[in-house]
């Protein structure tokens, strides 16, 4: 079980890496996006607006974002409130941890299998964006199946690990290591 835990951390820690450089190449489409626009560039270059910044960028955020939910969750930095239990080691935190991750597995299991079904009718049915570039409707439907079933899964890493190991600060998992 514990081999099983590491790799879901694992995924997604790679995840979360990835997601940090997909919006470090957002921002850098958008930079040379807004300096192709320029006027003054247009007209010293003769160029053009792109037409694949806006929809690249676009099918970047949305992938980025669901995907750093797994992430989120294994960095624990989700909102918690820790005011009234804020002693890890109470068997109340660790019920009150399990239903926190209950209502995300209701939440993440929900939009993962509803996800699912709009990814595979888009794509059977071959269904594309109305944009210049008309990427297929699959490319961004997938990552909310995909993002929520990885969320899905480092929920339940999550929760083996506050029956097994106790509530974890940021810092002392021995599953996690250091940031």
């Amino acid at each position: 079980m514990s081999a099983f835990i590491r790799t879901i951390d694992a995924i997604s820690e790679l995840a979360g890496k990835l997601c940090a450089w997909m919006f470090f190449a957002i921002g850098l489409f958008i930079t040379y996006e807004i300096i192709v626009r320029s006027d003054a560039m247009r007209a010293l270059f003769g160029t053009a607006p792109t037409i694949w910044v806006d929809e690249v960028s676009r099918v970047m955020q949305v992938w980025a974002s669901y995907l750093a939910a797994s992430y989120v969750l294994k960095h624990r930095e989700m909102v918690t409130i820790e005011i009234i239990l804020n002693d890890r080691t109470s068997l109340v935190r660790r019920l009150a941890e399990t239903l926190a991750l209950i209502m995300l597995f209701i939440f993440a299991g929900v939009a993962a299998y509803y996800g699912f079904g709009l990814w595979l009718k888009s794509t059977l049915a071959g269904h594309t964006t109305d944009s210049f570039l008309a990427p297929p409707k699959w490319l961004t439907h997938g990552s909310v199946w995909i993002g929520f079933g990885l969320l899905f899964l480092q929920g339940f890493a999550e929760l083996y690990k506050i029956w097994t190991l106790g509530i974890p600060t940021k810092s002392d998992d021995p599953l996690r290591g250091s940031h």
